[in-house]
């Protein structure tokens, strides 16, 4: 988790991150994430504007490519 806050950041964007097994909320959270059509969903799962953009491996497929920043660029999360 420590390496998509870091990669967050450096894009400037400032993350926020729900650990289900620390956070009161986590097991509601983990629920929701089932719901959005995992029978185990991955963690971390990424949300961008409040949107689910996927899991670490998407993450790091949308950063190589390019589109990671636009992303954020669309969900006014960064403005450069």
């Amino acid at each position: 988790m420590l390496y998509f806050k870091t990669l967050f950041y450096e894009l400037g964007a400032s993350p926020t991150a729900h650990e289900l097994d620390k956070d009161p909320e986590g097991r509601e959270m983990e629920r929701a994430l089932r719901a959005l059509g995992s029978s185990n969903p991955a963690v971390p799962a990424v949300f961008v504007g409040g949107s689910y953009i996927g899991s670490a491996k998407d993450i790091i497929s949308f950063h190589v490519n390019g589109s990671l920043k636009q992303m954020l660029k669309d969900a006014n999360a960064i403005w450069l």
